[in-house]
């Protein structure tokens, strides 16, 4: 198994990468959220995972190892392949992947391209225990700054703001204060936007 691979980046797209290493040239498939983590300096680093089929070797790259384990987690579950595993790390960064499965937010899941509502429900029960065990989050806590967060959300959807733009700052808000009421969260958004 390949776990990483370390040399100079040759080329950048946003979905795959050529990394330079030792005069061989690995062509590495990629998630939008690893293409904005990576550096335009030339020398990188990247955790992979390797997917072997009968017609070809095929490598996954990803800037975190919290990223790679969400992507073998999601592909480990039936009727999600690496393409889909792939698009959903693209559309969700690896923490909202985390939060969506741990608080049965099946909504957030099936937004994902390619992703039914079947295949969303068997992502939150296949996952969900693992999750919560391996990252050791909180289930009721992380409901509760969930909810308040989503209101808040709401609300700043309503004044105008653009949804991701809301999300991004939300999330800080919520990750520095996890017990945050929505006024609070709307306040603090605010002040960042």
């Amino acid at each position: 198994m390949i776990t990483h691979i370390q040399g100079k980046l040759i080329e950048k797209t946003p979905t795959s990468i050529v990394i330079d290493c030792n005069g061989v040239g690995y062509s590495i498939n990629i998630s939008l959220h690893t293409f904005s983590q990576i550096p335009e300096k030339e020398n990188v680093k990247l955790f992979t995972h390797l997917q072997v089929r009968e017609d070809s070797h095929t490598l996954f790259g990803f800037s975190s190892k919290l990223e790679r384990e969400i992507f073998r987690l999601l592909i480990s579950v039936s009727g999600i392949g690496a393409s889909i595993a792939r698009t959903m790390l693209s559309s969700l960064s690896p923490n909202q992947v985390m939060d969506a499965i741990a608080q049965n937010d099946i909504a957030t899941i099936q937004s994902v391209k390619g992703i039914g509502s079947k295949t969303a429900q068997r992502v939150v029960l296949d996952l969900k225990d693992k999750i919560l065990k391996v990252y050791g989050l909180d289930d009721v806590s992380t409901t509760s700054s969930n909810t308040n967060k989503n209101e808040a959300l709401s609300a700043l959807e309503t004044l105008g703001f653009t949804r991701k733009q809301a999300e991004r700052v939300c999330d800080i808000v919520v990750k520095e204060n996890p017990n945050a009421s929505v006024e609070t969260i709307i306040k603090q958004a605010l002040k960042n936007l």
